[in-house]
């Protein structure tokens, strides 16, 4: 690859990097000699604090310039190379260093962690270094066309020692250091620049979290895992955010033409069902329907792609249902979902928000965007009073727990919410756990709930009765977070993992066994008022901020729940999860092959199967 070459392959992670054109050459010069020549112009020092403690805040080394005519910013060979000690992604992170030992007696040396005792095996240190290194690690992701959803995800990587000794020093940076991958190699390095002039015998500082308003208390909480401040006096109260938050990132769409009747249906022929779910196709056997490829001709578009056109459906096509409703994001972004759920708090607000969060069905949850703070006040709030702070972390964005951590590590949660929007959602502790005979133990589970809505305006939703279950594989313990047998339920989507089907019939039997003094019938009453509210909660207000309504809509959703103790372990309270817009409904056909006959006639023709449905409102 020549010159010209590189830049047409490298100019876009160049220019988004902030890379200066001037170091353009040098930059390909060195990556083709492969010339790591920091040692030239820097001298890396051990920090020795004799028979003082070192605390975590403080310094293990520093990167000193060595070179007598110091380095000048407009000098077009002052850009370096730096290597990566270690490269791994979360859920890998634990095995790499259980077979690297020689990288965890590094990384022990590099994060300040080795001790005086040559006696200590380094798988001695490896928990040790899973926790600290969050202070240590940075995060790069790889974003080309055809790239699948998991291989997007952030690889987190820990510079070289000379990497590792470029301290934050606020109003002092000189230089930056930004990740950057050579394409011809495949290999992920850090540049290291100067953006002023650097003296011989001046430290090298970089700014650890750039783009944060200096001063802001935002960038104070993002500087957490470097130094301590405390914001237990910060109001960590969650109020409704304005509606621009709702319409931030949504894309535009319309609502339907006021005073459109409801569609007209010609009951002496079959309706026209256009797909684009290969299932429905499938399994939709009823002959009150007739599958169609034209959009154009159907009566129902039952579509997987998000649908925004309300109005000129309802001005070009008053007779045509669509599987959804307008706003619908308001329930399956997780964010939002909240902030809707948060509603239904009403006069159950307790005045110990720490330890009673409302409504009760709702975890705590924080946008790590926009209540940064009021997350960093809340859990340090809990800290100080000894309460339990372990927290789910995830996008709010994504399903099948892509990129989803679970932790009780403030500094961890800082980082993650530098890889993209984020939730923080408050672990449940003390799940309700189920008996699985094959394992001889007591795992997690969740259930899935088919959700059904009719209407809005008037709101009219059902369940669908035959529920759905998923396993942990491994023994519930409250540790091993990076363990995704241990917690998390989702397996479905990897040959990797042992699937445990059961239908609900079986599990009720089960249930019934297990925990004869909590009928499930009671429980499923609370889910069904748990559903309700969210509901209410979502239509309490008109979009953007909202659920919309449309009298051509109809809606399927899968609502995913888990059940905790509360109450000294009396009670066991559902707990709302998450809502997915067009679930994954192959389990539901292959269990009940009905159940899309069943879910068209009660959606399309008011046909009210009470043996699989349950109207909650």
């Amino acid at each position: 690859m020549d010159y010209d070459a590189f830049v047409e392959a490298h100019k876009p992670q160049l220019l988004s990097s902030g890379v200066p054109e001037l170091f353009w050459p040098t930059l390909y010069r060195k990556l083709v000699g492969q010339v790591f020549d920091a040692n030239c112009a820097f001298s890396l020092l051990f920090v020795d604090y004799g028979d003082e403690t070192r605390s975590p805040e403080d310094p293990v080394c520093l990167l000193r310039v060595s070179k007598e005519s110091g380095i000048k910013a407009d000098d077009p060979t002052e850009i370096y190379l730096i290597d990566h000690a270690w490269t791994f992604r979360t859920d890998n992170a634990r095995q790499l260093l259980h077979d690297h030992p020689a990288l965890v007696s590094r990384l022990a040396v590099m994060m300040g962690l080795q001790e005086d005792d040559d006696e200590v095996p380094p798988i001695a240190y490896i928990p040790r270094i899973l926790q600290n290194m969050w202070r240590w690690c940075h995060p790069y992701s790889v974003s080309a066309d055809g790239l699948s959803v998991e291989n997007r995800m952030p690889i987190w990587y820990v510079m070289d020692e000379v990497g590792s000794a470029v301290l934050h020093l606020e109003d002092s940076f000189n230089c930056r250091i930004v990740p950057f991958m050579h394409i011809p190699e495949g290999v992920t390095y850090s540049l290291l620049f100067p953006i002023e002039d650097i003296a011989e015998g001046d430290n090298l500082y970089r700014d650890f979290v750039e783009g944060v308003p200096i001063g802001s208390q935002e960038r104070e909480a993002l500087l957490l895992p470097w130094r301590y401040t405390s914001f237990v006096k910060e109001d960590f109260s969650q109020t409704e955010p304005p509606e621009e938050y709702f319409a931030a990132g949504h894309v535009a769409e319309t609502l339907p033409s006021p005073d459109i009747p409801p569609p007209l249906i010609d009951a002496n022929r079959p309706l026209k069902v256009y797909s684009q779910y290969e299932l429905v196709t499938q399994y939709l056997t009823d002959p009150a329907y007739e599958m169609v490829s034209d959009p154009s001709e159907a009566d129902i578009l039952w579509m997987t792609t998000h649908f925004k056109g309300y109005r000129e459906l309802s001005e070009s096509r008053p007779n045509t249902f669509v599987n959804q409703f307008p706003f619908e994001n308001v329930l399956t972004i997780k964010d939002l979902l909240s902030v809707v759920c948060r509603r239904m708090a009403g006069d159950r607000k307790s005045d110990d928000a720490l330890a009673n969060p409302s409504p009760r069905w709702l975890p705590v949850t924080y946008n790590l965007q926009t209540e940064l703070v009021a997350f960093a006040s809340y859990f340090q709030n809990r800290a100080q009073r000894g309460m339990d702070n372990h927290w789910i972390v995830k996008p709010w964005n994504l399903a099948r727990t892509l990129d989803t951590h679970i932790t009780d590590n403030l500094t961890q949660i800082m980082r993650l919410q530098q890889t993209g929007p984020k939730i923080a959602q408050k672990y449940i502790e003390h799940p309700v756990l189920f008996e699985r005979p094959e394992l001889e133990a007591a795992v997690k589970f969740d259930v899935r709930y088919v959700l059904l809505v009719k209407s809005v305006d008037q709101l009219c939703a059902y369940v669908y009765t035959n529920f759905f279950l998923r396993f942990a594989n491994k023994p519930f313990q409250l540790d091993d977070f990076d363990d995704y047998e241990k917690h998390f339920t989702v397996m479905n989507y990897t040959a990797e993992y042992t699937l445990r089907h059961m239908k609900c019939a079986e599990f009720r039997d089960n249930w019934a066994v297990q925990y004869p003094k909590h009928g499930w019938e009671q429980i499923e009453a609370d889910i069904g008022t748990m559903l309700k509210e969210m509901l209410l909660g979502a239509t309490q207000v008109g979009p953007p901020c909202g659920l919309g309504a449309c009298e051509q809509s109809r809606a399927l959703y899968a609502v995913d729940l888990m059940l905790e103790w509360t109450e000294a372990g009396t009670r066991m309270q559902p707990k709302l999860l998450e809502v997915n817009f067009i679930p994954d409904c192959q389990r539901a056909c292959e269990y009940y092959p009905e159940f899309y006959n069943d879910v068209f006639n009660l959606l399309f023709l008011d046909q009210e199967n009470l043996d699989v449905f349950r109207r909650i409102v």
